[in-house]
């Protein structure tokens, strides 16, 4: 999947101690604009997570980034569950997500093609199995290929959701040289804290 230097350096940062403390990576991505974020998106091995499991795992990176910060500058951390209509970023979540509706954009173009919308059918040792609208066969797209891709909101997705009991929690907080975040909020707008020094 594509991340830039500084995520991919994240990721590889995070990735151990969130294994050791039970949840797995799903995503770590660095949003510019008026506001830097560093969004980690991660669950629990049994696909949930609340805003309890957001608070302790955003205390955890927090200590990471103390010690060692491959972002640099000012930014807010966001931690924070997949949601439902979540991103797609191993291959083991498209073989959960077997089924549901889906959109990917490649890295390059495949038969003239970047951007395809299908029901996923499945993961085999050439790639993703989709079967794309309007065509009558599976695809097969390497998984090496795709650039992004995300789950699609359906009502059958919202109800296996609801079925499950998903939960979904954000927790926003500021890396520092301290003890951590001294609040634990959820997101409910403006005003985050910010890494560093304010400007």
């Amino acid at each position: 999947m594509r991340m830039d230097p500084a995520e991919r350096a994240a990721a590889r940062l995070f990735d151990p101690v969130m294994m050791e403390l039970g949840y797995e990576l799903v995503r770590v991505k660095l949003y510019s604009g008026a506001r830097r974020t560093l969004q980690v998106m991660a669950e629990r091995a049994d696909g949930g997570m609340d805003i309890d499991d957001c608070t302790i795992l955003s205390r955890a990176l927090n200590d990471l980034l103390a010690a060692d910060d491959p972002i640099g500058g000012d930014y807010a951390l966001e931690v924070s569950s997949p949601g439902v209509d979540r991103p797609l970023t191993r291959e083991k979540d498209f073989a959960r997500f077997a089924g549901h509706m889906a959109k990917l954009e490649l890295e390059r173009p495949v038969e003239g093609r970047k951007r395809y919308r299908g029901r996923l059918a499945g993961v085999d040792e050439d790639g993703i199995l989709i079967d794309l609208d309007g065509e009558t066969e599976t695809a097969v797209i390497p998984f090496e290929l795709i650039g992004a891709a995300k789950l699609l909101m359906t009502d059958e997705l919202m109800r296996e959701s609801l079925r499950a009991g998903s939960g979904h929690g954000v927790e926003e907080s500021e890396p520092s040289s301290g003890a951590g975040p001294d609040t634990d909020k959820l997101d409910t707008g403006p005003d985050p804290k910010s890494h560093g020094e304010s400007t």
